[in-house]
């Protein structure tokens, strides 16, 4: 049984926000934005994952303005301003592509979101396209705009599913019948990512 990583938590302090805004570099399009959740779900998450971060979007501009194209209830575009209020302290990590995007490449990306807009959130993390979670959402649109796998899928099975908290939501959720063999991509999978990193300026 693995316990909750510290030193994962001190690492993504570093990385996230307590900077002013005007000091961080300026948001482009298919930006990936991290935070720690206040959902009901989010303790398991970071447990099950040994990760703060609980949940993920993609930064899109509408009009001029950034928006986290999200899985929630729903799946929507989420003023940036109220999509950081709803995360832990206003706390967020953002990360991009190493070698960037170029405006074909987002146009793609913004192109690959529109499927997927208004699906219902997937409680149940099940690898199909009727219901969506975060970091399959951004998984997902990454895959069909360009190809690039961010982050390597588990099973849910290889998450530390020992855990108490962790224990308590599966029980929830899934009653006796946990399907361990279920593909799944955590927040924690597609932060550590080798095609991605850090953006946020401190």
């Amino acid at each position: 049984m693995g316990s909750f990583d510290m030193r994962a938590v001190l690492a993504g302090l570093l990385l996230c926000g307590a900077a002013p805004a005007e000091s961080r570099e300026p948001l482009h399009d298919g930006d990936i934005i991290f935070q720690t959740s206040r959902s009901a779900q989010s303790a398991a998450i970071q447990r099950a994952t040994h990760s703060p971060y609980s949940h993920v979007g993609v930064v899109f501009f509408r009009d001029g303005k950034p928006f986290v194209f999200e899985a929630i209830a729903t799946v929507r575009y989420t003023p940036l301003d109220q999509w950081i209020a709803r995360g832990t302290d206003g706390r967020y990590v953002v990360k991009r592509l190493k070698r960037g995007l170029t405006p074909v490449q987002a146009a793609k990306l913004r192109s690959a979101a529109g499927p997927y807009a208004g699906k219902p959130y997937d409680l149940y993390f099940e690898w199909s396209d009727a219901r969506i979670y975060c970091s399959e959402l951004v998984w997902k649109m990454y895959r069909d705009a360009l190809g690039l796998e961010l982050g390597a899928r588990q099973r849910l099975r290889d998450f530390d599913l020992d855990d108490p908290v962790v224990k308590a939501k599966l029980r929830e959720r899934y009653g006796k019948l946990i399907p361990l063999e279920e593909p799944v991509i955590s927040p924690a999978a597609l932060l550590e990512s080798n095609l991605i990193q850090p953006v946020s300026a401190e």
